[in-house]
């Protein structure tokens, strides 16, 4: 386990998403905001009034939340590129699915670019979508690449990583995820997030780091690719080796340029786990009716991991997200 913490994070402010994110969502068909579940049994075991689940197993019509950014992206890129015929991506599994599916809707083709550790079964969920689906050899960064250069100047690459001199589209994915925190009528205490490139965290603190009351607020990520933690203890963005882990949505080797300044000002605490942990996560939420793949349940086991140091008491409330369905 490997731990972080930014005392000064929850002064930090910043300027919220647009509002027109939600108001395409909210126009689309399949639209239902996804629930907060409360747990009792967790909130006992941890010491503290209320545990809710974000539950995104189930989010317009897909089996996580990655629709949210992705579709709002493409909504606003073929703005720009009304002629593009073709979506590129690369993905470890549910944010290429999500590009599929929409350019399925769309009428577009896409191309999906995979890491060779991605399961047979997300590959497969990804071409019952249309995509084509090439498998990288190598890591999801690899993957990353492949994709970069295969869209080019001729396809639209809708990647939701940032690097310098690719922003705008990551930065309106980004905007999109701003919906699945919208949704928390909730004034919680403490929000567990997961960290695969950062981005979804960075969604989280730039919602709750425009608001007047800030939670404290806790990302969570694999000790087998933990890009953000290193790069906040480093005090600057770096790369590190990935491996092989359950939590194959948080299995990301580079933080997102535009999450890394966000994370640095905003998070108040990292932490990393083991796929053991995460693992036991899953089954316990599943137990308690909650569908959650083990990137989703990673916020569980980082809530367990981190109890001893986080200021939390028996009124408190914390908000987990999880992610994804059980696979």
């Amino acid at each position: 386990m490997t731990w972080y913490q930014n005392a000064s994070a929850r002064e930090w402010r910043t300027t919220p998403a647009p509002t027109e994110v939600l108001a395409f969502h909210q126009s689309l068909p399949a639209y239902r905001p996804t629930p907060l579940t409360p747990v009792p049994g967790l909130a006992a075991e941890l010491g503290v009034g209320q545990v809710l689940v974000k539950d995104e197993s189930q989010r317009l019509g897909l089996p996580a939340f990655k629709a949210l950014g992705a579709w709002w992206a493409i909504h606003r890129a073929l703005r720009e590129r009304p002629g593009s015929p073709e979506l590129v991506t690369a993905t470890d599994g549910n944010h290429g699915r999500a590009v599929a599916r929409r350019a399925s809707m769309l009428g577009l083709s896409a191309h999906v670019f995979v890491p060779d550790m991605v399961s047979d079964a997300a590959i497969a969920a990804i071409r019952t979508e249309g995509a084509t689906v090439s498998v990288v050899p190598g890591s999801y960064d690899a993957a990353v690449a492949e994709a970069a250069a295969y869209a080019g100047d001729e396809r639209l690459l809708i990647q939701d990583s940032a690097w310098p001199g690719y922003e705008v589209i990551p930065q309106l994915i980004v905007d999109g995820y701003s919906t699945l925190f919208r949704e928390i009528a909730v004034q919680p205490d403490l929000v567990v997030v997961p960290m695969g490139v950062g981005s979804v965290a960075q969604a989280a603190v730039t919602h709750f780091r425009s608001e007047a009351a800030a939670p404290m607020m806790l990302g969570v990520e694999p000790s087998a690719a933990a890009c953000v933690t290193t790069s906040l203890l480093s005090g600057e963005l770096v790369s590190v080796p990935t491996s092989k882990t359950v939590m194959a949505g948080l299995n990301c080797g580079t933080p997102s340029t535009l999450a890394w300044p966000v994370l640095r000002a905003g998070l108040d605490h990292a932490i990393t786990v083991e796929d053991d942990d995460a693992l036991q996560a899953s089954t316990d939420l599943g137990a308690a009716g909650i569908s959650s793949g083990p990137s989703g349940a990673a916020t569980l086991a980082g809530l367990r991991a981190a109890r001893s140091r986080l200021d939390l008491g028996p009124d408190s409330t914390v908000v987990l997200i999880s992610t994804e369905a059980a696979h």
